[in-house]
């Protein structure tokens, strides 16, 4: 599995096309996806770039983290991996004591 780079600080106008362009002047973007709220379609203001040589990683990182995309300053790093969360089910009685009876 290739490394993705995370990509902080984005403008809510920063869709997947303008975030795979300004990372294609380092090298070929594999994949460049902006997060997006489920319910309102919105940007969270975060995305995730796949380059297809992992060796342009560090070079994106030297030389985008800082710079603006989009009217905004934009923070560049390696992403971690994904925390294992429980998953919350939505008959779980929320912060409700569920009665013993």
């Amino acid at each position: 599995m290739k490394t993705n780079l995370f990509v902080g600080s984005l403008a809510y106008a920063t869709t997947d096309d303008t975030l795979r362009e300004f990372f294609e002047q380092v090298g070929e973007v594999e994949r460049a996806s902006v997060a997006t709220d489920r319910e309102t379609g919105r940007s969270r203001g975060f995305g995730f770039v796949t380059f297809a040589d992992e060796a342009n990683n560090q070079k994106a990182i030297d030389q985008l983290n800082g710079k603006e995309l989009d009217g905004r300053g934009i923070t560049v790093n390696v992403a971690r991996p994904r925390e294992d969360k429980p998953r919350r089910d939505s008959n779980d009685g929320g912060s409700f004591r569920q009665r013993s009876w």
